[in-house]
């Protein structure tokens, strides 16, 4: 079984499938060049040749319900995610009485931020999991757990009703969700990369993130339009349980949808060659991904970074900061939103033209770039600077979504894929990602300056630009121990004729 330690230069093609010439295999260069033909006759043999049968020939219709059921799943997780955040300051008060707004604010972000502590455990488990038994099977359980969780805090009474118990309940509930969740980014990445023609995976992973922009705008505008329906002391009695509960209902169809689904071909293919699954054990991971785990975590935390700092903890900013409206803050951001939804499938197109790596490099130079004018911006109040300043950094974030569900999945080999990406993921997700409202609020705090989320922002994009910078080109080139996956039979029967004059059908 391969251990996923190979790289693009050993395997050719990135599929097992490539060509060598001897050299850098540990043979000797003076017999390869004393014997060229029998070493060319090895590596043919050692590698053969690929066949038509060989090459995955997609179906537009089942990619499509593939990214649609993947897509749901990460609109649900970023929805029951978004509504907690927005939220942040009711349920502060709902579940954390205390004289102090400050302290009230961090025990709610606190609790926020301990669904991501127990995510890696997830991840551990759901991952190897998913690369044993099937992406389908692990997506459906996360699914139904995730859903359990979110709607569970909807029911749980408030503290003035049980008191101590009411907190514990909600961050008992929080860490379910975090556990679940721990199973969903990973799988459901792998899972569209895996579906996904070669030349457009890029285009089809970006749904997965226009998931995202869809779970927080319909969080956001959903706890908008009841904030101004029934105000602030009706939320804060019983009107906030209503968005938790919605995440009963999104559960069945999003259930609905996965279930009706094959495995990934990757994973049928591995499966047919491998009958006990894929995957290793998480020890052999640690040892034989390490590298790429790095990389999977540095570059996940830049990315959450500048992902949470917007999309979840900008309202909070906003409010707390710069005594904005709650309403109005959460308008605007549902705008920016909104507007990077129409353009992230087109960035995740031009990542299939251009490689991931540019896109990627644009997005966190943007950041270190615009993060301090955008916030001198926001900092002016008004409709105009306050959008424009969201812009600002909306337009390098999508430059980040639109790309990064495609680039991650190709880091890691397929046996061991699902696992591999979702340890790193969660890992950095769990350090840098969800903990951003917490550490920027308390960075405010500490320093008494509204410029801090700049200066943090731009620091985790420097970093990201250090890794982006170390990872290897992956567009348009097949996975790392998988077959090659084309569009039409057209694409297929040319690959197999590139290789050979006399192909073998």
């Amino acid at each position: 079984m391969p251990n996923g330690s190979s790289t693009e230069a050993e395997t050719g093609n990135g599929n097992g499938n490539g060509h060598t010439n001897g050299h850098g295999n540990g043979h000797d260069p003076a017999a390869v060049r004393r014997h060229p033909a029998l070493f060319r006759a090895v590596a043919r043999r050692r590698n053969p040749r690929l066949r038509r049968t060989d090459i995955t020939v997609t179906d537009e219709r089942t990619v499509r319900r593939a990214v649609k059921a993947a897509a749901l799943g990460n609109a649900m997780e970023w929805f029951d995610f978004g509504i907690y955040s927005y939220l942040a300051v009711t349920l502060g008060d709902v579940f954390f009485p205390s004289g102090d707004d400050t302290v009230r604010l961090l025990s709610s972000l606190a609790t926020f931020a301990v669904a991501f502590l127990v995510r890696p455990l997830g991840g551990m488990f759901f991952g190897p999991l998913g690369d044993r038994v099937g992406r389908k099977r692990v997506l459906a359980l996360t699914m139904v757990l995730m859903a359990s969780g979110t709607f569970a805090i909807g029911l749980i009474p408030s503290y003035a009703a049980i008191g101590f118990w009411s907190p514990v309940l909600l961050i008992c509930f929080r860490m379910l969700q975090g556990f679940s969740t721990g199973g969903e980014y990973g799988g459901a990445a792998t899972f569209i990369a895996e579906y996904a023609p070669d030349k457009r995976r890029g285009y089809f992973g970006s749904f997965l993130e226009c998931g995202t922009l869809a779970g927080y705008i319909g969080a956001a505008g959903l706890v908008t339009a009841m904030t101004s329906a029934l105000g602030g002391a009706a939320m804060t009695d019983w009107g906030w349980r209503i968005p938790f509960l919605v995440a009963g209902p999104l559960g069945l169809v999003g259930l609905y949808l996965r279930l009706r689904l094959e495995d990934t071909p990757a994973f049928q293919k591995l499966a047919e060659e491998e009958p006990g699954g894929g995957g290793t054990e998480l020890k052999q991971i640690f040892t034989t991904q390490w590298a790429r785990l790095l990389l999977c975590v540095v570059l996940a935390g830049a990315y959450g970074i500048t992902d949470y700092m917007l999309l979840s903890y900008m309202p909070t900013y906003l409010t707390d900061q710069l005594g904005y409206d709650d309403t109005h803050g959460l308008l605007i951001l549902i705008a920016t939103m909104a507007l990077l939804m129409t353009v992230i499938t087109c960035v995740g197109r031009l990542s299939d033209r251009v490689g991931r790596k540019p896109l990627l490099m644009a997005g966190m130079g943007g950041f270190v770039v615009l993060s301090a004018p955008a916030f001198l911006l926001l900092k002016q109040g008004g409709l105009a600077a306050v959008l424009g300043g969201m812009l600002m950094l909306g337009l390098p974030l999508v430059c980040l979504l639109g790309t990064m569900s495609a680039a991650l999945p190709a880091l890691f080999p397929t046996p061991v894929r699902y696992g591999s990406l979702a340890i790193g993921y969660n890992l950095s997700t769990s350090l840098f990602g969800g903990t951003t409202p917490l550490v920027i609020t308390a960075l405010i705090h500490a320093t008494g300056s509204d410029m801090t989320p700049a200066v943090y922002t731009a620091g985790a994009a420097l970093v990201g630009m250090v890794a982006v910078a170390f990872m290897r080109e992956t567009a348009r080139r097949p996975l790392e121990g998988s077959p090659p996956a084309v569009a039409t039979r057209e694409e297929a029967e040319e690959i197999v004729t590139s290789q050979s004059p006399d192909p073998k059908f």
